[in-house]
């Protein structure tokens, strides 16, 4: 995101009201909560289904803000819902699409190329609202509840379907409330970041929406100057005294069929009653959260971890655009657009881990328009090289690198400062994370291998010997710091990754490239990282000497772990360098705390990365655990999310590390089918402050390296019970021969513990997320 943020110190279209005399008194009564098909599906004793209820998020209080209310999304629409600002007697669901965007480069990734709002619906009671109580329920990604007014009760449900990219609310009203209506509010498309910069000279807003009226199917057509249009359609049916509202969004560019789109998909699905078209939505929610598994005795970490792993399959999908910083969804905001130097690669850490490769849409990107990655660079260089703006719109096609963006991919020594080298480099460190936890190496032959070439390449244009003998780069930018320095630790960092990457890249495709002698040159000659009695600096000759946010002079140590905790040499330079930067108030943000947690957690300081998360909690998390700087930023709790990941379990460097980082007071822990480097499948079990038992399944038979935190001495057993050899080869370490599909369970010798998946007991009680009325 750009710098220098601040920081935290109508149109509308009337829809029919049905025929209420008709409706009087024909209206079934249910349940608040009227999910009987989910919960009697539900198996006794299914732990999945026990942490899901106890992390729903409840609002006995009524959300005025988009941090205080549900959210509903499938990475395409989404939807928040909280009061009518300014009124209180209506309620606003918001109608978004991660697709809808303005495609003028001409006015640059700042307001062209940027996301743009399409409007919301207003739920309009006949009376005075006087309380609601609403769940979110994670399990079926369904919303529940009632309004209460002085005339009556409405019971709702809500959906935005996972598959149809349509959302239905179902409202059931009493009678007193059945003349309620919706009203439809189209927004003006123009990017939200108008609210916080001025509008670029020569711009011209697009024309404003236009409701049309199909055959009771009600449409809001909004042109586009730039070609392409986006189209709102809904359409409400009433059976049985229930009357349902189905919602839907496409967007076309350059052509405009976005209406037809929209009108046949309102279609199918209007013809189904909710309790038809929710099956297939619950059924996919229920087998994603099955894939893995996490229980602490901390209730109300536990709770924000499900809903994370909830709010990223509602805002990420290998399908979908790479995710802007507020997701599908989208509020006034500075940031309404995908932003590479930070953003991206926090808001998808935690896919890997969670077992949730489906939701990996920076690969697909990333592959998908790799060609595009050359044209953001000036023109000398894109003939072998590649770069990734700090922002881009959602298909990579343009970013910052045309006219008016500001945000091009930077060129070191040039001055004034330019926007960051490394940021595809950073990027593709993602995609390998995805190779090395599937162990596919169509993934590096494919996307890995020739486009970090292309980013190293970059810098080797400009890296020179010095009078030192060393290689050096002339300055570039530290993500955010705001001044140029040469021998960028954000960049020297990235480079000498890319260069140990590439070769081992080329070993593993048995590829004979004639510029491995250059990356080898380079891993032998690089300068070595600037630091100082602080630690590491942002560059040479530039201190770290003011309060960031940003963590990116420190690369080496978290996510690269290149430089690392279990070198003893270098543990006073990590030390330092990470109070140093921590203990500079004033401009730290959330993901600072998230940071500094992996950190500790490489450390293997548990107490210290527990109390950081709590920092993060205590400043910065909203009751939704939604996050703002400015405006919505989605990345920082899902890379808590990841924090806690680093304190479970670490797989870097080759080696599985089981339990590196707990906190004492987390006695009992379960995890299953946790994800981990080499493809493996974890699963293990703390019991009265012990490692009980560790299970790992090979997907593809690489080597098996673990660190089992087991008290002395173990045996290790496959899935029938048989005894499996392995070798020691470190304290509390061990190597395991598996094949593809092979299971190893290692235990101390001559137990035999239950190794069923099971919640733990909460030390203490917690209140929910959301707005609870305690």
């Amino acid at each position: 995101m750009s710098s220098a943020p601040t920081r935290r110190t109508v149109v509308g279209t009337a829809m029919a009201a049905g025929a209420a005399a008709g409706l009087a008194g024909t209206a079934t009564a249910y349940a608040a909560e009227p999910q009987a098909p989910a919960a009697a599906a539900r198996p006794a004793g299914d732990p999945w289904a026990t942490v899901l209820a106890d992390a729903d998020m409840v609002w006995q209080k009524m959300p005025r803000t988009w941090y205080e209310g549900p959210f509903l999304g499938n990475a395409l629409l989404g939807s928040g819902i909280y009061a009518e600002p300014g009124d209180g007697h209506a309620v606003r669901f918001n109608v978004q699409h991660s697709e809808v965007q303005d495609h003028r480069p001409e006015f640059g990734s700042l307001f062209g190329l940027a996301r743009l709002p399409i409007g919301y619906f207003t739920l309009e009671p006949v009376g005075a609202i006087t309380a609601v109580d609403w769940r979110l329920r994670l399990r079926d990604a369904e919303l529940t509840g009632t309004i209460t007014t002085d005339q009556g009760t409405l019971t709702l449900r809500a959906l935005v379907h996972n598959s149809r990219s349509v959302m239905a609310i179902e409202v059931t009203p009493s009678a007193g409330e059945t003349a309620f209506r919706w009203v439809f509010h189209p927004a003006e498309a123009i990017s939200p970041r108008v609210d916080f910069k001025p509008v670029p000279d020569g711009y011209t807003g697009n024309p404003p929406a236009v409701v049309e009226d199909h055959h009771g199917v009600q449409a809001a057509v909004q042109p586009l100057l730039a070609g392409g249009q986006h189209v709102t359609a809904w359409r409400e049916r009433t059976r049985a005294g229930r009357r349902t509202l189905y919602v839907t969004v496409a967007h076309s560019h350059p052509r405009r069929t976005a209406r037809d789109r929209a009108l046949k998909d309102i279609g199918s699905a209007s013809a189904l009653p909710y309790d038809a078209l929710a099956p297939t939505h619950r059924a996919w929610w229920h087998g994603y959260y099955r894939k893995s598994f996490l229980s602490l005795p901390d209730a109300r970490l536990q709770r924000f971890y499900w809903i994370q792993l909830y709010k990223v399959a509602a805002a990420a999908r290998a399908d979908a655009p790479v995710m802007a910083t507020s997701g599908p969804w989208l509020e006034s905001t500075p940031w309404p657009a995908t932003w590479w130097n930070l953003n991206v690669q926090l808001e998808y850490w935690l896919i890997h881990g969670s077992n949730h490769l489906e939701l990996d849409a920076v690969t697909r990107a990333l592959g998908e328009f790799r060609d595009n990655l050359s044209n953001q660079l000036d023109a000398p260089y894109r003939k072998d090289s590649a770069g990734i703006p700090r922002t881009t719109d959602i298909h990579l096609v343009n970013g910052g690198a045309v006219a008016g963006g500001g945000f091009a991919v930077g060129i070191p020594g040039q001055d004034p400062p330019t926007p960051e080298v490394g940021n595809l480099t950073w990027a593709l460190h993602n995609v390998w994370l995805t190779y090395r936890h599937t162990m596919d190496e169509s993934v590096l032959r494919e996307v890995v291998y020739p486009l970090l070439r292309k980013a190293i390449a970059y810098y080797l244009h400009f890296l020179t010997p010095g009078s030192d003998g060393k290689l050096h780069l002339p300055a570039t930018f530290s993500p955010e710091y705001g001044v140029n320095a040469p021998d960028c630790n954000y960049d020297l960092m990235l480079l000498r990754w890319g260069c140990a990457t590439l070769l081992d890249a080329a070993r593993i495709l048995g590829v004979k490239d004639p510029s491995a002698p250059r990356w080898r040159e380079v891993l032998a000659k690089l300068t070595p990282y600037p630091v100082d009695e602080n630690g590491f600096m942002i560059g040479a000759g530039v201190p770290f000497a003011k309060s960031h946010r940003h963590y990116s002079h420190m690369l080496a140590v978290y996510p690269l772990y290149e430089v690392t905790w279990e070198d003893p040499a270098e543990r006073e330079l990590i030390e330092t360098s990470l109070n140093h930067w921590v203990g500079f108030e004033g401009a730290l943000q959330g993901y600072t705390f998230t940071g500094a947690a992996s950190m500790s957690a490489q450390m293997g300081r548990g107490a210290d990365a527990l109390k950081y998360l709590g920092e993060l909690m205590r400043r910065f998390i909203q009751p939704n655990t939604m996050y703002k700087e400015s405006g919505p930023v989605i990345e920082t709790p899902l890379s808590a999310a990841q924090s806690l990941h680093d304190m479970v379990c670490q797989s870097w460097g080759g080696v599985i590390r089981i339990f590196p980082a707990l906190p004492a007071a987390w006695g009992e822990l379960m995890v299953h089918d946790f994800r981990t480097q080499g493809a493996f499948l974890l699963s293990a079990a703390r019991e009265g402050g012990r490692t009980r038992w560790v299970r790992l399944r090979s997907e593809a038979g690489a080597p098996c390296v673990v660190r089992h935190s087991l008290d002395g001495p173990i045996e290790v057993r496959d899935g029938r019970g048989r005894r499996l050899p392995y070798e020691t080869v470190g304290a509390g370490t061990i190597r395991i021969a598996l094949s593809r599909g092979q299971e190893a369970i290692v235990t101390a010798r001559g137990d035999r513990p239950d190794l069923t998946v099971r919640p733990v007991e909460a030390g203490e009680p917690a209140p929910r997320w959301g707005l609870p009325a305690s």
